[in-house]
């Protein structure tokens, strides 16, 4: 595909000059005799932009700005007649990559250009193998028989393109799955785009997942692609897809059945070609009979589930993910790999982790930065851990007649408030709770503090 460059100059003879000498080279061309156009043309995608530092309504230094705002990786080359050291200079720190002066010497600039594009290609591939690296040392770390489980389905369905939708709390390593099954598919040398729909309001979410032409609402300076047409070719991971209204299903479902939309304020419809995976800590299904989610569009989300259990429910997994995780954060932090005590390890695997995996990279992390020696001791963990495994290993004996859990449970608040002073924060570290917990229970057991 030919090269495609930008010259902005309002010389028509300096733009007519420079198209005749590129297009023989095979470039593509595209030009603007102000600033403001040159700006405007940026939705052409340009690979190279050749601008002169001074043109009409607005000049080289105030275009190269603005572009540099929206697309920051564009390389501009100047060009200008009235240059000084100084512009060249501002033009540099501004984000210029290089700098020429008229009159000039084509062959000179020819070298130029290329220099440029050998440059926005290496750091384009540089951008690209950087994405897939931080995506291949994620490491899916298990023993358990519902991981082994959940990763076969994994290896079956990743070579097809079939739409998969991954089940589980947060934390439990969703996105993991996600960028496992793109790298094991047919579509592993495109693009993985990943948005996390539950982070934008619907009209965000709308150009962000379907982009927008100019001008379609205010502050569309120039054309953008969404990311469905970023994942052209590749996979599109939708994660938090319980989060999106009503609206947004409806659109989204279109572009399920029919792999193809419009811009935001666009007429044209772009015929997609994508895989979808999409994912949420969400019960769909009985979101679906709440008539909270489109029933048709669960079943096209729900062509291949694959369920993640939470790490309350896989506790052999969490030794090999501590280990994984203290190596990890020593190595980063520059120390050698820390060793976890036999107490610290017997508390985390007796804890129920709400966060999941997350959770423990957390705690891991805190460990690996407060440790002042060789090891990891139950010092460093957090309250919730050493008073929860306390409860657990307390000698509570049921009795044969059987109690009331919440008679239990209350009873626990009010003696814990009572060690307290009815002090609602510290009661609450000690039943290993949230105040705001606490104080729900409290609601609920009619209990006041004193």
């Amino acid at each position: 595909m030919n090269r495609k460059i930008l010259i902005a100059d309002d010389e028509p003879n300096m733009i007519w000059a420079l198209k005749k000498a590129l297009v023989k080279e095979g470039y593509e061309i595209i030009s603007a005799d102000n600033g403001e156009d040159a700006v405007g043309n940026l939705k052409e995608d340009p690979d190279l932009i050749i601008m002169d530092l001074k043109m009409p309504k607005m000049n080289g230094l105030e275009a190269l700005k603005k572009i540099k705002e929206i697309n920051p990786k564009i390389p501009v080359i100047m060009i200008t007649a009235h240059g000084t050291t100084d512009t060249a200079v501002e033009a540099m720190k501004i984000g210029a990559l290089d700098y020429i002066s008229k009159p000039f010497d084509i062959d000179e600039l020819r070298v130029v250009i290329k220099k440029a594009l050998e440059y926005k290609s290496l750091n384009d591939e540089i951008n690209y193998l950087k994405e897939r690296l931080d995506e291949k040392n994620s490491k899916i770390i298990y023993k358990s028989k519902s991981m082994e489980e959940a990763l076969k389905l994994v290896y079956r369905v990743a070579p097809t393109d079939a739409t998969v939708l991954i089940l589980g709390e947060s934390g439990t390593g969703k996105e993991l799955i996600a960028n496992e099954i793109h790298r094991l598919s047919k579509r592993n040398n495109g693009p993985l785009i990943k948005i996390n729909c539950g982070a934008f309001a619907e009209s965000l979410l709308e150009s962000e997942l379907f982009g927008y032409e100019k001008g379609a609402f205010t502050g569309a300076v120039s054309r953008k692609k969404g990311k469905f047409e970023l994942a052209q070719g590749g996979t599109i991971f939708l994660d938090e897809i319980g989060e999106i209204s009503e609206a947004m299903q409806v659109k989204l479902l279109r572009v399920l059945q029919e792999k193809e939309y419009e811009r935001v304020g666009g007429e044209s419809t772009i015929k997609g070609d994508f895989r979808v995976i999409a994912a949420t800590n969400k019960n769909l299904k009985e979101m679906v009979d709440n008539n909270e989610f489109r029933e048709d569009l669960y079943y096209r989300l729900n062509v291949v589930p694959i369920k993640i259990s939470p790490l309350r429910e896989r506790k052999e997994d969490i030794p090999l993910l501590i280990d994984y995780s203290v190596e990890k954060f020593s190595s980063q932090m520059g120390r050698n790999k820390l060793k976890i005590n036999p107490k610290s390890l017997d508390l985390m695997i007796q804890y129920d982790w709400p966060g999941n995996i997350r959770e423990l990279q957390n705690i891991i992390e805190r460990c690996v930065i407060l440790a002042t020696g060789q090891e990891i001791t139950e010092d460093l963990l957090p309250s919730e851990i050493r008073i929860r495994n306390n409860l657990v290993t307390s000698n509570i004996v049921l009795p044969d007649e059987g109690l009331s859990l919440e008679e239990v449970e209350k009873s626990l608040i009010i003696q814990a408030l009572d060690k307290t002073d009815s002090n609602q924060t510290n009661a609450a570290k000690l039943l290993g709770i949230t105040r705001h917990t606490l104080i729900y229970r409290m609601e609920k057991y009619n209990i006041i503090s004193k």
